[in-house]
Order: C-alpha cells, then sequence, then structure tokens
C-alpha cells in the first residue's frame, strides 16, 4: 500500500473543470488532474431527481493532502457540495509515485 490516492471530483463545464485542474497543480496539492468530458450524472438533489452534463477530474495526489484538496475544492468549486471521493493506489510504477511525492512534496497538509 502506498499513501497516494486518485480523488473523484466533477465540474459542471469544461471551462471549470480546467481552472480547477489547474488551481490544483499550480498549489501542489495535485501532481496531475485528468479531465474526462462528457459524463452524464444523474443524481437526487434536495429531494427532486437530476441529471446534468458534467466533466469527471481524476485528482493525483497523497493521503496527506486530502483536507487541503477538499480547501482547494471548496474555494475554487461552483457547487454547493463538490464531489471528493479518495481511492488509495495501492501499487504503481515506482518513478511515477515518486513523480507524485515530487510534485505535491511542497504543499503542506
Amino acid at each position: 500500500m502506498t499513501d497516494k490516492i486518485l480523488i473523484f471530483s466533477s465540474c459542471g463545464s469544461a471551462e471549470e473543470a480546467e481552472r480547477v485542474a489547474k488551481h490544483l497543480v499550480e498549489t501542489h496539492a495535485a501532481a496531475c488532474v485528468n479531465i474526462i468530458p462528457g459524463v452524464r450524472s444523474i443524481y437526487r438533489w434536495k429531494g427532486a431527481v437530476e441529471e446534468a452534463g458534467e466533466w469527471t477530474l481524476l485528482i493525483k495526489t497523497r493521503r496527506p493532502l486530502v483536507a487541503r484538496v477538499e480547501r482547494e475544492l471548496r474555494r475554487v468549486h461552483s457547487y454547493e457540495v463538490p464531489e471528493l471521493i479518495a481511492l488509495p493506489i495501492v501499487a504503481g510504477l515506482e518513478s511515477y509515485l515518486q513523480w507524485i511525492d515530487d510534485e505535491t512534496g511542497n504543499a503542506g497538509p
């Protein structure tokens, strides 16, 4: 098991997804954020079933930075309750995992 994690989030527009992704990388809260367009979400919100097109973010970072990613998402995201689901990265190419460390090492929790 590593201390690396993959965080899922989503945005309501391509522009917001790019802005959030750049912010997380520029602040060293994440080493990399992939943006996946064309996601269709169906969910319950405030008692009603909603449907929306979204852009999924795959955020690569370290477990100690989850709280920081949450703070940064809340700061720059338009959603009242932004998605933040973290999954452990149990194994990976050692040089890639080291790169995540290198790119997020200056970011304190």
